[in-house]
């Protein structure tokens, strides 16, 4: 395999991995925006012990990552708070055992969604994605 397109898969690697998991945290974050509604998961979150707020920054996380990711803007940056929200819905779903189709959601599938998106943090957003020069050269390293 040339450089060149060694180079090129690995940006449809990284598009194809940004945009699946931006389409995932956009679907999360719309569940609980429209389905759950924004005080029900803060509710949510307080019977978890806690702080509503965390319900609503997981939220704007969730959409605004999502948003982020598939568009490939500040992708470095963004995958670390997304991280830590996914580490969270492990914890969450840590107690209903390892598979997901378990009653409440097994925590494999966030562990395996933290992974990948560590990943996509590692990779960055390669060359299929909006270029913000302004953006990108206060960011550096984090683009």
């Amino acid at each position: 395999m040339t450089q060149t397109t060694q180079d090129t898969a690995q940006d449809i690697a990284a598009l194809v991995l940004r945009v699946a998991s931006g389409a995932l945290f956009l679907a999360h974050g719309l569940t609980k925006l429209l389905v759950f509604t924004p005080a029900g998961t803060a509710g949510f979150f307080e019977s978890l012990g806690l702080p509503g707020v965390l319900g609503y920054l997981t939220m704007l996380a969730e959409l605004g990552g999502g948003l982020a990711l598939i568009l490939g803007v500040g992708v470095r940056l963004i995958s670390i708070p997304l991280v830590a929200v996914l580490l969270g819905a492990t914890w969450v779903h840590s107690g209903n055992g390892w598979g997901f189709a378990s009653a409440g959601g097994g925590w494999e599938f966030p562990l395996f969604w933290a992974a990948t998106q560590a990943v996509i943090g590692l990779l960055g957003a390669g060359a299929f994605a909006l270029r913000l020069p302004a953006l990108e050269r206060r960011l550096g390293a984090f683009a």
